[in-house]
């Protein structure tokens, strides 16, 4: 692993995106059947709980990959949309969900205003390269309807940006990665760490979950 402290250039940034879209789209076949069976029904009941909409709620699943999640999101009755920045997951995400998915690079986000009642970040935030996760963070911030939800999820660390593999990631501590959320503008309402019952040490995610204030 390899992993440095400060943010890229832009035109680096961009590139960090496309070697890992690519990693992605070439193992999306593996990574399906590796993931698909992972259980995050703690996460999403995080978000659903803190969502006061009558159902059926419009979600986003940001960073979908192969649908795993779209497919929970629709079996309890919600219009669930997926995005992804690998065409490969696209596909197979809407072959395995029914659902609407886009195909967008996060650096890039093209979202409607004000529509969704729920953002889910399921183990994709932590992919932006620093310098722009305050602009995707606005972006998501602006998707949401007054009062809608954002929950997160990214592997944590002490703020270290880099490469694992042919991945490029940030690994942000608590303090940094709440930082950032409130700059966009949203309102904490909880964060726990993952795998639930375990060690502080053995617990590598942290899952955060925020507000768009009513107006």
């Amino acid at each position: 692993m390899s992993r440095h402290d400060s943010g890229v250039p832009d035109n680096d940034a961009r590139e960090a995106s496309r070697i890992t879209l690519s990693h992605y789209s070439r193992t999306a076949q593996r990574f399906a059947e590796g993931t698909w069976d992972h259980d995050v029904s703690q996460n999403i009941d995080a978000l659903l709980r803190h969502i006061s909409a009558p159902p059926p709620l419009n979600i986003l699943d940001l960073g979908c990959g192969p649908g795993r999640d779209l497919v929970d999101f629709t079996q309890r009755g919600h219009r669930a949309i997926g995005v992804d920045g690998s065409a490969e997951f696209v596909a197979m995400a809407r072959e395995n969900s029914g659902c609407e998915v886009w195909h967008q690079d996060f650096l890039d986000l093209d979202l409607p205003s004000g529509y969704f009642d729920g953002v889910f970040a399921n183990a994709s935030l932590f992919h932006v390269p620093s310098r722009h996760a305050p602009d995707v963070l606005t972006r998501l911030f602006h998707a949401l309807k007054p009062g809608g939800v954002l929950c997160c999820s990214n592997p944590r660390g002490n703020n270290e940006e880099g490469w694992q593999g042919e991945r490029y990631g940030t690994w942000y501590d608590y303090p940094r990665w709440s930082q950032l959320v409130r700059a966009a503008g949203f309102i904490e309402l909880e964060h726990y760490y993952r795998p639930d019952g375990l060690p502080r040490e053995q617990q590598p995610w942290l899952v955060t979950v925020w507000r768009k204030p009513e107006p």
